[in-house]
């Protein structure tokens, strides 16, 4: 493998996002895990996003699942940073549905010219019209979340991570964005009616992160 892009001094891993939110969180869920088992690694240097590759390409997600998504972007960055990478697809799958809308979560509503908010609200709004007359009991439905770690040596490891629930028939709550308003959880909540600390907890992306962290700090500690 011969990586085009230079690695920041340090760098160990990188995760395939230029969302340095989503970095950080990993860095801390990581900072857990190694803790948990007497290691001392240096996160902040060894765990990067894709924005500290200036020129690094967004990968198109034509993959058939969640997994081949994830594992599309996870292979890309690695073979252009020549770094271990970690990526994650994650989406809505609907039971009566048949798992739809699925990989085409964020453009159920077609591809267009606007804004994420704009988006996202036009997805919802389709969903919620095309099950319109769903009966309440057959409403169930959940987020699922791959996250796949590929290393250079042509190494995959995938894991999934689940939440699930039911779909309200209105959008309720303003802490969550895509369909977190209408996934209503057994408590009578919906995911943008939970606190960050309390989605974390729970979430699909969260679940699945937690089962791939001892593996990336397994990797991380060499």
């Amino acid at each position: 493998m011969t990586a085009r892009f230079t690695p920041p001094a340090g760098a160990r891993l990188v995760l395939a996002t230029r969302n340095e939110h989503k970095v950080v969180e990993l860095r801390e869920l990581l900072a857990d895990v190694a803790r948990a088992r007497g290691l001392d690694v240096d996160l902040e240097q060894a765990v990067v996003g894709a924005a500290s590759f200036d020129g690094l390409a967004d990968v198109v997600e034509n993959g058939d699942s969640f997994t081949a998504n994830a594992l599309l972007k996870a292979h890309a960055v690695c073979e252009a940073t020549g770094l271990p990478s970690l990526a994650d697809d994650s989406g809505l799958a609907v039971d009566i549905l048949g798992g739809s809308p699925g990989i085409f979560s964020a453009r159920w509503s077609g591809k267009a010219d606007r804004s994420r908010k704009e988006q996202d609200r036009a997805n919802l709004e389709l969903l919620l019209s095309q099950l319109s007359d769903v009966l309440d009991e057959d409403r169930a439905a959940g987020f699922v979340c791959a996250a796949a770690l590929v290393t250079p040596s042509g190494e995959e490891h995938v894991e999934l991570g689940h939440v699930r629930g039911v779909l309200a028939r209105a959008p309720r709550g303003e802490n969550g964005f895509g369909y977190d308003p209408v996934l209503e959880l057994p408590d009578g909540r919906t995911l943008a009616e939970l606190t960050n600390e309390e989605k974390n907890a729970i979430s699909h992306r969260g679940n699945a992160m937690r089962a791939i962290a001892p593996r990336l700090v397994e990797l991380l500690a060499g």
